[in-house]
């Protein structure tokens, strides 16, 4: 699977509940996913759609908790076109990146 794009940041929390936070977030959105989620490795990925899969890593950090976030192409077929549709749209990776950072800034504050 290609990287299209990532962001990493720190999030000041204990990482057990920044992973947790994350995982309701990302799973909670209503549109057709599927999830992987391993608690013990901090891992959780998403994937729809015919290509998207959204990978978020969240460790320990001496700041708090270090998140790290990927978006891959997962397409079995018309792999090529994956990144032909995102050139249509312009911005994908400042756009991945701002919404991650907005993200961040939520996740530093407890629910």
């Amino acid at each position: 699977m290609k990287t299209l794009a990532e962001a990493s940041g720190v999030v000041a929390r204990p990482p057990a509940e920044v992973f947790e936070a994350v995982r309701r977030r990302v799973t909670g959105g209503g549109y057709p996913m599927r999830t992987e989620v391993d608690r013990e490795r901090g891992f959780l990925a998403v994937q729809g759609g015919w290509w998207y899969r959204g990978e978020y890593r969240v460790t320990a950090d001496p700041g708090g908790a270090r998140v790290e976030h990927r978006v891959v192409n997962a397409a079995t077929r018309g792999r090529w076109g994956v990144p032909l549709a995102n050139r249509f749209f312009l911005g994908f990776r400042t756009r991945t990146a701002v919404a991650f950072a907005r993200m961040l800034e939520e996740l530093a504050t407890p629910e």
